[in-house]
């Protein structure tokens, strides 16, 4: 094991020998550790954290520490990390409360920019990129293929769906919906996000259809029943409708438009 000799763990901890530990670490209790994990130095992992394979941990991270809910009364609370995650400097990462699920869940291929809080209960999916100084306040959720631009905050209990993109300082107070592009403080919609869209390969049809469904769902005048009726026409074209489709039906904060 490339544990450095500064390193403090504890007994409890279970940590492959592939993993590389680095100056100054603490590794706290029930902490696992998956084979080719990398925790540069001053990294912090409190307790009851399991961290999967192939993540790379910077200096001065604080991983898996007891949320800022005041409600929080010190019950046996879990973080989980998925694979091939980049966690950069700084950045906090808390476990769930009682009061929810008791878990704050990180999915895999995420990159984490400087100073990204990912606060209590939250469930964040896969390929994602937070830019630095992101604050995500507790139980939000985080889809797939999403990136939030730097300095943008995220208040509790909203979503974030599918390959929507966040711009910079921007202030996240209702839910964002899949494919969305929005902006602001408070944010805005200003459309599809149809740069990425290319970039990711989709087919012009595919895009196109997408852009039918954003005027349904956001520029038709349509209550949410019909909207939710005229996109389900557009699924024998585009399946990927579906995405919007769920955004709509299944957000409890109301979308940002």
């Amino acid at each position: 094991m490339h544990i450095h000799p500064t390193a403090i763990i504890d007994p409890t901890a279970e940590i492959h020998s592939s993993v590389k530990i680095g100056a100054y670490c603490i590794i706290g209790n029930d902490v696992t550790i998956g084979a080719d994990s990398v925790l540069h130095s001053h990294v912090v992992v409190a307790k009851n954290t399991r961290i999967g394979e192939c993540n790379e941990i910077f200096q001065f991270a604080s991983i898996g520490e007891d949320c800022q809910d005041l409600k929080y009364q010190g019950e046996v609370t879990w973080l989980e990390i998925g694979d091939y995650n980049k966690i950069r400097e700084a950045c906090s990462f808390h476990r769930g409360t009682a009061q929810d699920k008791g878990l704050t869940k990180i999915g895999s291929r995420n990159l984490f920019m400087v100073n990204t809080h990912i606060a209590h209960d939250c469930v964040v999916g896969d390929d994602n990129i937070l830019a630095n100084n992101v604050g995500v306040a507790g139980h939000v959720t985080i889809g797939n293929h999403v990136i939030v631009g730097g300095n943008s905050g995220i208040h509790q209990f909203c979503r974030i769906d599918d390959y929507s993109m966040v711009g910079g300082a921007s202030l996240i107070l209702k839910d964002v919906a899949a494919f969305n592009m929005v902006s602001g403080n408070p944010a805005k919609s200003y459309g599809l996000n149809i740069e990425g869209m290319r970039r990711k390969g989709w087919s012009k049809q595919t895009i196109d259809t997408l852009k039918d469904a954003y005027k349904i769902a956001f520029r038709s005048g349509l209550i949410k029943q019909e909207a939710l009726d005229e996109l389900q026409k557009l699924l024998t074209l585009e399946p990927k409708v579906q995405l919007l489709i769920d955004s709509l039906s299944r957000s409890e904060r109301g979308l940002i438009r």
